[in-house]
C-alpha cells in the first residue's frame, strides 16, 4: 500500500501535515461535540478520540512513505545499498579497513 501512494505521489510531508491536523480536529470535535449536542461528556469522549486516533496513522504513513522517499534518493546518488545493509566486507572496504 504504501509503495502505491509513493508511487502516486503522495509525499511524507502530505501525511506528517494530516497527523497534526488531526490532533486540531479531535480536540475542536471534543468541543463542538460537547458544546452542541445533549449526549454529554461521554459522547464528546468518543469524538474525540475517534479522531485522535488518526493522528498516529497519519505519521505512521509518513514515516513509511519517508523510507521509499530516501531509498529513491539514494538510488539517485548512485548508492545501491544503505549502510545498515552493507556486508562488513563492504563497510571495512569503503572506510579503507584492510580485511586481513
Amino acid at each position: 500500500m504504501l509503495k502505491k501512494l509513493h508511487d502516486l505521489g503522495i509525499k511524507s510531508e502530505y501525511a506528517y501535515i494530516a497527523g497534526i491536523v488531526s490532533i486540531g480536529l479531535a480536540a475542536a470535535s471534543w468541543l463542538v461535540s460537547n458544546r452542541k449536542e445533549r449526549a454529554g461528556v461521554d459522547r464528546a469522549d468518543r469524538w474525540g478520540i475517534f479522531v485522535g486516533e488518526w493522528a498516529p496513522t497519519f505519521i505512521a504513513l509518513g514515516n513509511g512513505l519517508r523510507s521509499y522517499e530516501l531509498q529513491e534518493e539514494l538510488q539517485e546518488e548512485g548508492v545501491t545499498k544503505i549502510p545498515q545493509q552493507a556486508s562488513e566486507e563492504e563497510r571495512r572496504e569503503r572506510a579503507g579497513v584492510s580485511s586481513s
